[in-house]
Parts: structure tokens; sequence; C-alpha cells
């Protein structure tokens, strides 16, 4: 694959050009290695000096397939799909990545399948925002090494807005709040616990609905800790609705926690473009919805 960049004002060196464009240097040693470079179509040095006008041309080498990661013929949910990024509307229920319980039908996996399927030569998927098994909606991935860079560099300068719906159980006490507080994984279980030694963690909420036995709220991560959200509520004893880990009540038939990750957005590095992607909310949160309101 080749990206091609402009350059449009005076730079000392190649290497701090394509640093600006967000090639890490990591992305660089690959390209040294395996890939191209070049300067108005004549291949350049990292050292070279660049003048208003030039072209900046490198040919990535394709990620080839992990030969341990099966191709599954599982279907996927795709709600965008272009030379960089790949979208999918995550079903509750299917683990992201292999793991020992399950490594031949993943979404890893399933990702896999429906590259071969469609000829690609880059089979290797990069996940940008991984989902519990059995949270449901929008999973971004990467589909080569420097679009993976350039979304954990949006990330970590917190460009990236994740917007969920979860349901709590019980009436929370405050319409909007941010939680503040650190998490850390429980040594005796699978759980994460609120903990002095922990990680920062903050989650903020807005309230959208109120129920006789839950709360429907609108959530947004400020950061990325595992089971984050619904630890967080467990914490304030309001556990997600289904969610056996943490404590949740069972409700309207739901099987598992109530969280859906809703809506993304970002501004796309390659080409400045405001992406939004919007997941619809899945039959069994519906159901849910539902029947609270009903009672």
């Amino acid at each position: 694959m080749e990206l091609t960049w402009p350059v449009t004002k005076p730079v000392s060196s190649l290497k701090r050009f394509l640093t600006q464009q967000g090639i890490s240097h990591r992305v660089f040693s690959d390209l040294k290695t395996a890939g191209t470079i070049s300067v108005n179509g004549q291949s350049a040095t990292a050292a070279v000096d660049l003048q208003v006008g030039d072209q900046v041309t490198i040919g990535l080498p394709a990620e080839e397939s992990d030969p341990t990661v099966a191709a599954s013929d599982g279907p996927i949910q795709v709600l965008f799909e272009n030379r960089d990024w790949l979208i999918i509307d995550k079903p509750a229920g299917l683990n992201v990545v292999p793991g020992p319980a399950n490594r031949e039908d993943t979404l890893v996996n399933r990702i896999k399948g429906h590259w071969v399927a469609a000829g690609s030569t880059d089979l290797r998927p990069h996940i940008v925002t991984r989902l519990d098994r059995f949270t449901s909606g929008v999973v971004w991935v990467a589909r080569h090494r420097l679009a993976n860079s350039l979304a954990s560099q949006l990330q970590a300068d917190h460009l990236v807005h994740k917007s969920y719906l979860a349901v709590a159980a019980g009436s929370l006490d405050k319409d909007h709040d941010v939680i503040d507080l650190p998490l850390a994984s429980d040594p005796g279980g699978y759980n994460q616990m609120v903990s002095p030694d922990g990680r920062r963690a903050i989650t903020e909420y807005w309230v959208t609905a109120r129920f006789a036995t839950a709360t429907v709220v609108r959530v947004q991560l400020h950061t990325g800790r595992t089971h984050q959200i619904r630890a967080h509520f467990a914490a304030l004893d309001h556990p997600l609705i289904g969610d056996a880990l943490y404590g949740g009540p069972e409700l309207g038939g739901l099987t598992r926690q109530a969280l859906h990750a809703q809506k993304l957005t970002f501004t796309d590095p390659f080409d400045q473009t405001a992406r939004e992607f919007v997941s619809p909310l899945p039959a069994d949160l519906s159901r849910l919805l539902t029947t609270l309101q009903a009672n």
C-alpha cells in the first residue's frame, strides 16, 4: 500500500517530516527494512532535506497472515470499511480476540475470513477499541500498522469520543456525574475493584431515563480501563442490569450486562474527515427498555 503527502513548508529531514505525519519509530523501521520511501519518485534517505512542492511517498509492506490465527466464515456486521479502517457492529456474546476458551471463531477470526474472501493483502487486524464478550456495539479496527499507530495517538491525545448506553440497577442520585475512582484487578476473581493502588479511571454519565427499578444512562469514557463502566457503577451500588460478575440483578429476560457501545467519533488523520459511527440498539436491550417502561 502506498501513501503520498505533499510538502507545504521546508523540513530539515525526511525523518522529521514522516514523524509529523504520524509515522512512529516502529513503522519507520518497517519501512527501512521491508518498505519503500521516496521523494519525487526517487528513493531517499532519512536525512534528506525537503522543499515546498516535494512529494513524499511511502510503500508499506503487506501484513501477512498470522498462521496461528484461524480464518472463520462467521458473519460480521460492517458499518464502514475503507483502505484504513474497518468499523464493525459486534453482537453480544462474541469474543473480540482469540483466547484459551475460543481460538477459532472470535471477531478477529471473522475479520480475517472477511479479508481473505475479499483478497486483501493485509491480513492482521489491529483492534483499536476492544469490548467485553457480552458488550455489544461499535468496534474500531485499523487495517494496517500505520492506521493503528495514528489511532493510538488520537486516543492518547483524547481525540476519540466513545459513547455508551448502559442500564444501571436502582435510581442514581444525580442526573449527571463524573466517577473518578482508581481501578485494580481483584486478586480473588476476574473483576475489577476500586483500590487506592489502582490506575486512575474516569467515567462520565448523563441520565436519559428513570424507571421504578433501573436508570438508563449515556456514558462517556475518559480513560480506558478493563471493565471500567461495569466496575464504576457497581462501586456506586448500582451495578448494570444483567451483570452477574458485578452483582447486577436480572430484569426483562436480559442474559448479559446492559451495556452497548453506541457511538464512536473521531477526525480521520488520513484525510481530516469527521467520522461518526452509530450502532443501533440491539433487540435484547430494546426489550429490556420496553419491559422497564411497562412496569
